[in-house]
């Protein structure tokens, strides 16, 4: 397994055409089956200096009948992840050199994703994407390991997203599910 090198580059104003493009991609291949998708993400964000993979988050009532569906995301070069019991993850792309992560959460979750609230509060809070664009570059010029590079920006991610959750009436809880 080739190892995967942290990567943040300036924004670039093609990821919102890429992520649309994905989209249309993902609504076809999964028709029926999900009833909501959106680019979330650090590449999401206008001006966000990110790793350049494009993050999508889509919502289905019936998490097994996207699994049933999993020859069609292959064919767009999906393959599964990591699953977690309300999530699954889709990857896009070899081990070393990911190009798009598909999150799909259920439908019953989407409204209070930490993903999606994250990402709305870096667009409102230019200062605070400034200080998460700072934070990043620093750590990836540190050369950590992805688990490295997730954990040391937690308490930060975890600071603006419990108070984008307090904004809107929602409870903390933890940005990273078991």
């Amino acid at each position: 397994m080739a190892k995967r090198i942290i990567e943040v580059v300036p924004y670039d104003p093609a990821w919102p055409a890429a992520a649309a493009a994905a989209i249309a991609e993902v609504r076809e291949a999964l028709a029926g089956v999900i009833t909501e998708i959106e680019h979330v993400g650090s590449t999401a964000v206008p001006g966000l200096a990110a790793k350049p993979v494009i993050d999508l988050m889509a919502a289905a009532e019936d998490l097994g009948a996207v699994a049933s569906r999993e020859e069609e995301l292959a064919r767009l070069g999906y393959w599964l992840g990591d699953g977690m019991p309300d999530h699954r993850l889709y990857v896009r792309g070899d081990d070393a050199h990911r190009t798009h992560h598909l999150h799909v959460v259920t439908l019953e979750s989407w409204p209070s994703r930490n993903q999606r609230i994250f990402r709305d509060h870096l667009r409102a809070y230019p200062q605070d994407a400034a200080r998460y664009a700072r934070l990043k570059q620093s750590l990836a010029a540190a050369g950590p390991s992805p688990d490295d590079y997730v954990r040391a920006k937690t308490d930060l991610i975890q600071e603006l997203t419990d108070r984008a959750r307090a904004e809107r009436g929602l409870p903390p809880v933890p940005v990273w599910e078991d």
